[in-house]
């Protein structure tokens, strides 16, 4: 048998820039998390759709107007899991006009947790994500029920 590698659970990202603005506004932050060791980067694509409702992938090049790639951390970011079908998805959910990255990203933080369970026999079955506006909403409901 061979070793299992030790992987965190994985996501994905579709973040929308209305009419292509990419200031690099949390890109900051993204780093963080990286440097902190909470999530790895396994793919960042950015892509646009055109008026036309065109989408194609594009590369980035400098937020910031210093000369430089601001995402040159990022650099080689590409697992090879984002194909051309996940940018035509991407597509489908984006405005014509905007520009959106792409982001998969491993939990890091979740791959100790993960492998110890698995050492000792569990499975995880079942996983999910609760949307931001959903959980803020029962929050705020919850509370007025008090």
């Amino acid at each position: 048998m061979t070793d299992e590698v030790e992987l965190g659970p994985v996501d994905y990202l579709i973040v929308e820039f209305p009419g292509n603005k990419m200031t690099g506004e949390g890109l900051a932050e993204l780093v963080a998390l990286v440097d902190r060791g909470i999530i790895r980067i396994l793919d960042l694509v950015f892509v646009r759709k055109d008026e036309a409702g065109e989408v194609a992938a594009f590369e980035l090049a400098d937020f910031d107007g210093d000369g430089q790639l601001d995402l040159a951390v990022f650099e080689g970011a590409a697992s090879g899991l984002l194909d051309e079908d996940d940018i035509a998805n991407a597509g489908r959910v984006i405005e014509p006009g905007n520009a959106a990255g792409i982001i998969l990203f491993e939990n890091a933080w979740a791959a100790p947790f993960v492998a110890a369970l698995r050492r000792g026999g569990a499975e995880l079955v079942a996983s999910g994500r609760i949307p931001a506006a959903e959980l803020l909403s029962a929050l705020k409901l919850a509370e007025t029920a008090r």
